[in-house]
């Protein structure tokens, strides 16, 4: 049998890094890649298309969503299990409730595995989580399946092992082990929660389909799990992200000039697609100015452009100034003097020039 997985779609999620229009443009985004989800689907002959939690966000959705999402998965005759998570939490105001759903949808609604008998002796046990936090494991205690044949499961939660390199500030919602899937005579888990992508022996995490931040890793795709009869699997992953994201950066060390600053940018970024974040780094000399603000226009043929400053030193020669018979010279050799540490010397030296020069800049100095 085959599912076509995916999960953490985030429908309708602010896109607080970006500014308006461009966070409408990513919501619409993340509609076509469901509308691509559910054609591929359609295209591998997918026996039915499963969701693991987070479709959509709870405290955001609007009735043009549900409307939306009763109106692609009714535009096919594949079966669509859904399985609440964390975000999309099945709850007396949840949108899975408002939804005259179609007969080939399937809403998961209990916060304990249940089953769905399927073809071929398969049975599929989903789950949902009825609040935003706190839920646990489904697979805790003394768990196991009660039938025979081979066991799907397909639930939002998190994988103990998995915590130490999935993305930071992931809390350990619905957590469980491998240990527990194997334990519990699941032979695979279908899970959502973490976007990282991850294929481990007994459990699959598509990760999100598009792109929902800079510096993702892992390719934005839905899985095609084939189960077979004695419960192994087999998996492809097939691209479905609308928009590219890319997180680069240009450094403009030894750049004379802030048209320099902003033709090393440009030389980065032209091979590129989508949506780009820059990072402008490195040490310029104390007359080029670097200010975001250069940098409009550059990029033109992508989605956005999003620049932001990183470290950017400010390359004085202080043992040259400390010689110099100025006012400048002289506030350096009182700082030098001060018994600072190094990189707080430094700090006071390149704020008090650049404020000596009457410069302002947006340089945070390092």
């Amino acid at each position: 049998m085959k599912f076509l997985l995916f999960s953490d779609l985030h429908l309708d999620t602010p896109f607080s890094w970006a500014g308006p229009d461009l966070a409408r443009r990513r919501r619409h985004a993340l509609r076509d890649t469901l509308c691509r989800i559910v054609e591929l689907a359609e295209e591998l002959d997918a026996d039915a298309i499963a969701c693991a939690g987070d479709l959509y966000e709870h405290e955001r959705f609007t009735p043009d969503t549900a409307n939306f999402l009763r109106d692609q998965f009714a535009r096919t005759e594949c079966p669509v299990y859904l399985a609440p998570g964390n975000h999309d939490w099945y709850g007396p105001a949840s949108l899975y409730r408002q939804v005259e759903w179609t007969p080939n949808v399937h809403v998961f609604t209990e916060d304990r595995l249940l089953p769905v008998t399927m073809d071929d002796g398969l049975t599929l046990w989903g789950a949902a989580h009825r609040a935003p936090a706190n839920t646990d494991g489904f697979l805790a205690g003394d768990w196991r399946v009660e039938r025979s044949g081979v066991h799907v499961a397909l639930f939002h939660g998190s994988e103990a092992a998995a915590l130490a390199f999935q993305e930071a500030g992931k809390a350990p919602h619905a957590p469980f082990s491998a240990e527990q899937i194997e334990r519990s005579g699941i032979h695979h888990a279908m899970l959502g929660h973490f976007h990282t992508p991850r294929d481990a022996e007994r459990h699959t995490y598509p990760g999100n389909p598009d792109p929902l931040s800079f510096g993702e890793t892992g390719e934005r795709a839905a899985v095609l799990v084939t189960v077979h009869d004695d419960g192994t699997v087999e998996r492809q992953r097939h691209p479905v992200a609308s928009t590219a994201v890319h997180d680069v950066t240009v450094d403009v060390t030894g750049a004379t000039s802030s048209s320099e600053v902003r033709a090393r940018t440009e030389a980065v970024v032209r091979g590129l697609t989508g949506i780009v974040r820059v990072t402008v780094t490195g040490e310029v000399a104390p007359d080029v100015e670097v200010h975001l603000g250069d940098l409009d226009g550059v990029g033109a043929h992508l989605d956005a452009l999003v620049p932001r400053l990183g470290r950017i030193a400010v390359g004085y020669d202080v043992q040259a100034l400390a010689a110099e018979h100025t006012v400048r010279g002289q506030f350096v050799r009182d700082v030098l003097a001060a018994g600072l540490d190094e990189d707080e010397q430094r700090r006071v030296i390149v704020t008090g020039l650049r404020a000596l020069d009457g410069r302002a800049s947006e340089l945070e100095v390092h």
